[in-house]
């Protein structure tokens, strides 16, 4: 599996039920702090319609989806990155993850508190950011202080670590972030696992009926300012569908105009945030989707199923997924001239059918 996102921030916003939802979990989502001490995980579907049509065609004894990992992470507060309630434990978690989904509070509800004392879901991020920078910053110098020490036995790389942790430092500090470094700074950085750095995605919580809401209007132009991206749902709605049955779910989203549901559309942003993108296999066995990062090769995508098929790599007999479904399968693709033998550096599409050629 290998792809995590962490569903982060501040206490009571909805990560708990949002993460219920999710994953259809019993966890617990109470109106305190630090309901959630140690991270919830769960694994989640990535909804992907074109199983569907695959297994269609290939009548298979089973069907099996791709995944991606969520971790629900406890609250933070002002103060985490020097500790404050338990922030240190918490921050340390959100390290493991690769993507970060930020839980932002736009609904009004008296009963629920509200760690700042008031709704505003753009200084609620600001709050989360920068306990993230100043984390990063403690990570930072303490990094660079390393690289100065070797850097005075004149090491051209060390020395290189040195410039870059130290713009690193200084652009934590001025508050124009880690992407203007440029992508060899960020080869050089990614060993730290820096928090600021991880691709991002709000979700904000809001009332049933406000979905364009002030709030929702506010993250999306603060969204499209960082490079981030912004799903609006309503997260104990999301959790009621969860727990219905496929049929009764369909027709309760067709009842409230939907096609799919909040929770669908956070898994594939949270896909399309990570740049992860899925082939398939087909065989009367089973039809599979699988996970790789966009650019992944043939020899490596097959080192996926098992290492013996990277190893002993020779041809992927390729299918794009269109040719599949519109000439009946592979047969007939086979027949219209349309299934490909491609080389171990075949950069993989979105959507091709493999079945690999190996040899060991």
């Amino acid at each position: 599996m290998g792809f995590r996102c962490g569903i982060v921030g501040l206490p009571n916003a909805g990560k708990s039920t949002l993460f219920n939802a999710l994953t259809r979990a019993a966890v617990p989502a109470e109106n305190y702090p630090f309901c959630t001490i140690e991270p919830n995980t769960g694994v989640v579907e990535v909804p992907d319609g074109r199983l569907s049509g695959i297994a269609q065609l290939s009548q298979p004894e089973k069907v099996i989806p791709t995944v991606m990992e969520f971790v629900d992470i406890a609250g933070l507060v002002t103060g985490a990155s020097r500790g404050e309630g338990l922030g240190n434990r918490f921050l340390s978690h959100i390290r493991e993850v690769d993507a970060i989904a930020h839980v932002v509070r736009g609904f009004q509800r008296v009963d629920v508190s509200h760690a700042n004392g008031r709704i505003d879901p753009v200084v609620d991020i600001e709050t989360i950011d920068t306990e993230l920078a100043l984390a990063d910053l403690e990570t930072l110098e303490r990094a660079l202080d390393r690289a100065e020490r070797a850097a005075k036995t004149g090491d051209k790389v060390e020395r290189e670590r040195e410039r870059v942790f130290a713009a690193a430092c200084s652009a934590i500090s001025s508050g124009v972030g880690l992407k203007t470094l440029g992508v060899e700074a960020a080869a050089l950085l990614r060993p730290l696992c820096l928090l600021s750095a991880k691709p991002m995605l709000f979700v904000v919580n809001v009332e049933e009926g406000a979905m364009e809401s002030d709030a929702v209007v506010a993250v999306e132009s603060h969204a499209k300012a960082v490079g981030a991206e912004t799903v609006a749902v309503n997260a104990p709605i999301e959790q009621e569908i969860a727990g219905l049955a496929e049929m009764e779910r369909s027709e309760f989203l067709h009842e409230l105009g939907l096609v799919e549901s909040g929770l669908d559309r956070v898994v594939e942003a949270g896909y399309r945030l990570l740049e992860l993108h899925t082939f398939f296999t087909a065989s009367p066995k089973e039809v599979r989707a699988w996970t790789i990062p966009v650019g992944t090769r043939a020899a490596q995508a097959a080192g996926k199923i098992h290492t013996d098929f990277e190893r002993g790599f020779i041809r992927a007999e390729t299918i794009a997924f269109d040719d599949f479904i519109s000439l009946g399968g592979e047969k007939g693709a086979r027949e219209a001239g349309r299934l490909r033998l491609e080389g171990r550096d075949y950069v993989v599409n979105d959507g091709d059918i493999l079945n690999f050629r190996f040899n060991v």
